[in-house]
C-alpha cells in the first residue's frame, strides 16, 4: 500500500480536468439561476420522475436538481509521479459536501488498506512537495511544459534524428471528432496557447504536452526494445511502452540539460542506424525496411468487446451490453469447470466456425498495450484470437502460454449453482484480506 496523507481540498481553482476540478466547477454551476431553470425546463420537457425505457432519454444531456444534488469528489494522486516526492508518496484529497457526516467511515477505510507502520520520510517528502508547489508551482509547472517543447522542437527540426524518430501530435492520438477545437499539435502552424487553451476547455480529450509520445517503429524497435536500449547503455529511464512507441514524460526537476541528453542518444542511435545500413548494403536495408513496415503497418488491430455471454446476463434481450462478470469470475475457481485451449490450435478454429462459444474465464492483458482484451464471461470471437495471435510481447497477465486461453466450460454455464460458489469464495476472500490487519 502506497503510503499517503488525507487532504481537504478549499476554494481555490482546480485544474478543470482534475476531479477536484470537476468538483468546483459543479458547485458553481448548481449555485447559478440557470441551473435551476435549465432542470425545470427538462421536467417540463421529460416529467420528473423519468422513466429508463424512454428513447429521448438518450439523446439528451440530462440534468440534476441542483437543489438537491450533492458533490463528493474523492480523487487519488501519486504524488510521487510528478512532484518532489519520495517514492510511493500518495494523497487522497477530498471535496465532499457531506464530509462531516461521513469522515469517521472514511477514515476507518483508509486504516483497513493503509499501513500501520507509516512511513516517516515518505510523509514528510509529502509535505516538502505540497509546500514546494505551494510557492513555486506555476513556475516549475511551466517549466517543465518549455521543456517538453523543446524536445518536440528539436527532435521535430534535426535532418537526422526525424528521419528515425517523431512526436505524435494530437491529430494522430486524438480522433476528430474529440477535438472540436481544431488542435491539431503544439508544433503545428498557427498553434499558440490561446488555441491549446481552447482545446483545453472544449475538447473531450486534451494531450497533456508533458507527455510525449516517441515513435521508435521507424528506427526498426519495439517499445520494449527501446526501451532496454535506452537504460542498459544510456542510462534513460522510460516507464511506458507500446508495440512501436514510447512515452517519455517532462517534470518539473527537468533541466535544458536534460534534452541535451535525449537529443545526444536519439541522435547517436541515429547515426548507428546510418552507419549500419551503409555497411551492410542492399540486404540490410531490405531487413530493415521490412522490421518496420512491421512494426508500424502490420500492426493487429485492437478488438472491441464481443459480448458477455447469455448465460452471465440477467436479460439476454437487451440492447445494452452489461453482463455478471463477478459470478463468471469467481465460476473461474473451480478447475473442475475450466477448460484450457491452445490459442494456436485447430479446436479454436472449429469452435470459432462452428461452436460451442468459447467463454473467458480470466482477464486477459498483454502489456503493452496494458488494458484488458478479455474479461471473465465474455464471448471470445474471431477478431480477439487474431490479435492474440499476432502479438509479439512476452508479458500477457492471465494468459498461460504453455496451457493456453482458459475458458468456462460451456456446461457449466447457468447452471445456477454460481451464485453458492460466488458467495463461498467472497466468504474466503474476506478472510484473507483480513488477516494480513490482524497479524499487523
Amino acid at each position: 500500500m502506497r503510503r499517503g496523507l488525507v487532504s481537504r481540498a478549499g476554494r481555490r481553482c482546480c485544474a478543470p480536468r482534475t476531479g477536484l476540478g470537476a468538483a468546483a466547477a459543479l458547485e458553481e454551476w448548481k449555485a447559478t439561476p440557470a441551473a435551476l431553470a435549465a432542470y425545470l425546463a427538462q421536467v417540463a420537457d421529460l416529467g420528473e420522475d423519468l422513466d429508463p425505457k424512454d428513447a429521448r432519454l438518450l439523446k439528451r444531456r440530462l440534468v440534476p436538481d441542483p437543489r438537491k444534488m450533492r458533490v463528493r469528489v474523492y480523487q487519488t494522486t501519486s504524488v510521487h509521479k510528478s512532484m518532489s516526492c519520495l517514492r510511493q508518496g500518495s494523497i487522497v484529497a477530498v471535496r465532499d459536501e457531506d464530509y462531516g457526516h461521513h469522515a469517521s467511515a472514511f477514515r476507518e477505510a483508509v486504516f483497513i488498506h493503509a499501513s500501520t507502520s507509516p512511513n516517516a520520510q515518505i510523509i514528510a517528502s509529502l509535505d516538502v512537495a505540497r509546500r514546494q508547489m505551494e510557492l513555486e508551482g506555476y513556475e516549475l509547472v511551466m517549466r517543465a511544459i518549455e521543456i517538453s517543447l523543446a524536445i518536440r522542437r528539436e527532435i521535430a527540426a534535426h535532418p537526422i534524428i526525424s528521419k528515425y524518430f517523431h512526436m505524435l501530435g494530437a491529430d494522430a492520438m486524438v480522433p476528430a471528432e474529440f477535438r472540436a477545437s481544431g488542435f491539431k499539435d503544439f508544433l503545428a502552424p498557427g498553434a499558440n496557447w490561446v488555441v491549446a487553451q481552447k482545446a483545453m476547455q472544449e475538447d473531450e480529450f486534451f494531450l497533456d504536452p508533458t507527455r510525449m509520445t516517441l515513435v521508435c517503429g521507424t528506427a526498426g524497435y519495439d517499445g520494449t526494445a527501446f526501451k532496454n536500449l535506452l537504460a542498459s547503455k544510456y542510462n534513460v529511464q522510460l516507464n511506458k511502452t507500446s508495440r512501436n512507441s514510447v512515452l517519455l514524460q517532462s517534470n518539473i526537476n527537468n533541466t535544458r540539460s536534460d534534452v541535451a541528453l535525449l537529443i545526444k542518444v536519439l541522435l547517436e542511435i541515429s547515426l548507428d542506424i546510418e552507419a549500419r545500413l551503409a555497411e551492410d548494403g542492399e540486404s540490410e536495408r531490405a531487413r530493415f525496411a521490412a522490421r518496420v513496415k512491421s512494426l508500424m503497418e502490420d500492426v493487429p488491430s485492437l478488438p472491441n468487446f464481443s459480448r458477455f455471454h447469455d448465460g452471465y446476463r440477467e436479460n439476454p434481450g437487451s440492447i445494452t451490453l452489461e453482463g455478471d462478470m463477478r459470478s463468471a469470475f469467481f465460476a473461474a475457481y473451480e478447475e473442475d469447470d475450466c477448460e484450457y485451449v491452445p490459442l494456436m490450435s485447430k479446436e479454436i478454429d472449429e469452435r470459432l466456425a462452428k461452436g460451442p462459444e468459447m467463454v473467458s474465464a480470466n482477464f486477459v492483458i498483454p502489456y503493452p498495450p496494458g488494458f484488458p482484451i478479455m474479461v471473465p464471461g465474455q464471448v471470445i470471437e474471431t477478431d480477439t484470437i487474431e490479435f492474440m495471435r499476432k502479438l509479439d510481447v512476452k508479458e500477457i497477465h492471465g494468459y498461460n502460454a504453455t496451457r493456453g486461453l482458459k475458458l468456462i466450460k460451456p456446461s457449466t454455464i447457468g447452471q445456477g449453482s454460481n451464485e453458492k460458489r460466488v458467495t463461498v469464495h467472497v466468504a474466503k476472500q474476506g478472510k484473507a484480506a483480513r488477516s494480513p490487519a490482524l497479524r499487523r
